[in-house]
């Protein structure tokens, strides 16, 4: 069942009031190679408070950049800095970091509340200490009523929310959460998606992958795009939209009589263009999906006409990467 925010909210987690005069994640002019391939090349970003997107097709360099904020990797040049400090030279940082890789490395024979509570010893809590703040992150990622199942009888998003409360155990400032989304039914997204929120709305910086732009909007106006290693875009979603408003987008509508639901879709000022594509099928171009959609619904009504379905077939990442490479991605 997907969580009331107010009870998430009630959940207690400690609201943070973030140091601004360093940035709590910085990378600058930072490189990864291997031999040959450039994983990431001279990326540079500072971020700090709230949700983040970082958007990237499979091997962008996504994981490469969780990694080296981890740790896991060095850069091949220059620096990353967690809290204004370098983690090679002084690993204090990593004790308000909390992170989620993309990989699933559960013990599945172990209770949900058992896992936690390992994690949260190993971060120095006393059995008592340990056991409360386990019960407070199981709680605020809603798994409180199966605690105590193992955790090889959970389903993919309930894996990956223990996953995400084990991060959370040490009340971090710094959440990195690596493709959290991925292989979760719809449900399982929307809950874990309003955890994300909620941590966000707390204070707390939270970093996130996907590879699917909808669900990164539907958390987070502030992204980052990755596109072979580099940065290739970055901002809040409205803007980065508006960088890609000069390209026609395509709207389709399955219905029952296309020629006769154009002659009212002619009537959208946004509307660019119209095509059929087979006896069932309309197609729709314009430079401005937002006021298209916004009126369409009352034009369809006012047809009188029976249309069956909405999609936006080029409104994905690979084809804004598309567009905002000139057709190169």
């Amino acid at each position: 069942m997907m969580p009331d925010m107010t009870q998430v909210g009630q959940a207690e987690t400690k609201e943070w009031t973030p140091n601004v005069s360093v940035p709590v994640v910085m990378f600058n002019q930072v490189s990864k190679t291997y031999g040959r391939i450039n994983a990431l090349s001279g990326i540079s970003l500072g971020i700090s408070g709230g949700v983040t997107g970082i958007l990237g097709m499979n091997g962008a360099g996504k994981s490469t950049l969780f990694k080296l904020m981890m740790g896991k990797l060095k850069p091949s040049s220059g620096d990353v800095k967690l809290f204004g400090t370098n983690p090679w030279k002084n690993s204090a940082p990593y004790s308000r970091v909390g992170f989620v890789s993309e990989g699933e490395k559960l013990h599945d024979w172990m209770t949900a509340l058992d896992f936690v509570v390992t994690f949260a010893r190993l971060h120095g809590m006393t059995r008592d200490e340990a056991r409360e703040e386990a019960e407070r992150v199981l709680e605020f990622v809603s798994l409180t009523d199966v605690m105590h199942k193992k955790i090889g009888q959970f389903s993919k998003g309930m894996r990956q929310r223990v996953k995400i409360a084990h991060a959370l155990v040490n009340d971090p400032e710094l959440i990195i959460l690596d493709e959290p989304l991925q292989g979760c039914d719809p449900l399982a997204r929307t809950t874990i998606m309003n955890v994300i929120k909620e941590l966000g709305r707390l204070g707390r910086t939270v970093l996130v992958s996907s590879h699917i732009l909808h669900e990164i909007e539907r958390i987070t106006e502030q992204i980052v795009i990755l596109h072979h290693g580099r940065v290739l875009a970055l901002g809040n979603s409205h803007a980065i939209r508006e960088m890609i408003d000069q390209h026609p987008h395509k709207i389709s509508l399955d219905c029952e009589q296309p020629r006769e639901v154009a002659k009212y879709i002619m009537a959208i000022d946004a509307v660019t263009g119209l095509s059929f594509i087979n006896p069932t099928q309309l197609m729709i171009e314009t430079k401005n999906l937002g006021d298209v959609h916004k009126e369409l619904p009352q034009v369809i009504l006012q047809s009188g006409l029976k249309v069956t379905g909405i999609d936006n077939p080029d409104d994905d990442l690979q084809s804004i990467l598309q567009y905002l490479t000139g057709g190169l991605a």
